[in-house]
């Protein structure tokens, strides 16, 4: 895929959404650091369920150590796997209360020593929360990079360098935000919509479907 449709595709993309963000309901960088890491293998819908019940009770992470883990599980019981993401995200608060001064840290290196936090983590907190022009790569992202040709890639990381290097700088920004919702509500796993894509003819996925 050469540079202009890739400026076409994300112009396409931006016309569409204008302002895209995240799903996950949060106010402050912590909220979002917290939805984040219960958001494995849960949907940002039911990720919001807890962190509505959690967060006008505890919203820091004094708060939360002060709920306790018992506390914590009994928020949040609705996710899965909540029991080790309750542990995680009070390891979390506690790494926070004794080294960032209970702020989220604003580098890759001191969010990755966070316990749950990896690199697709980091990076949404990174441009989400503090507006860096990162890009965090999912198992959508990382399918339509690939499926549509706009970055191709064996992993992850492979696919993060090279979106980092071929999304035009003026779109970088919300470029993750673009292609995980393309890949949530459009470019889906097993039938892609392509008949309704804003995309479609510029895409280089060879088997289409009019759906």
């Amino acid at each position: 895929m050469n540079a202009q449709k890739r400026h076409q595709i994300f112009t396409r993309l931006r016309e569409h959404n204008p302002e895209p963000t995240t799903e996950l309901n949060w106010s402050t960088p912590f909220e979002l650091l917290a939805a984040v890491l219960m958001s494995a293998q849960a949907t940002d819908v039911g990720v919001n369920k807890a962190t509505d019940r959690l967060f006008p009770v505890a919203n820091t992470p004094a708060a939360i150590l002060e709920l306790g883990l018992d506390g914590l599980k009994e928020h949040i019981k609705t996710i899965g796997l909540y029991n080790t993401k309750a542990e995680n995200l009070m390891k979390t608060c506690r790494i926070l209360m004794d080294r960032h001064g209970g702020e989220v840290p604003r580098t890759r290196k001191a969010l990755e020593a966070l316990p749950g936090v990896g690199r697709k983590t980091a990076n949404v907190i990174l441009n989400t929360a503090f507006g860096e022009p990162t890009i965090a790569v999912d198992t959508h992202i990382f399918r339509v990079s690939n499926r549509t040709g706009i970055a191709k890639g064996k992993d992850v990381v492979e696919v993060e360098q090279k979106l980092l290097r071929h999304v035009p700088r003026e779109f970088r920004q919300d470029a993750h935000h673009w292609l995980i919702l393309h890949g949530r509500y459009t470019c889906v796993a097993r039938k892609p919509r392509c008949g309704s894509c804003v995309i479609e003819d510029l895409c280089e996925f060879p088997d289409k479907v009019d759906l």
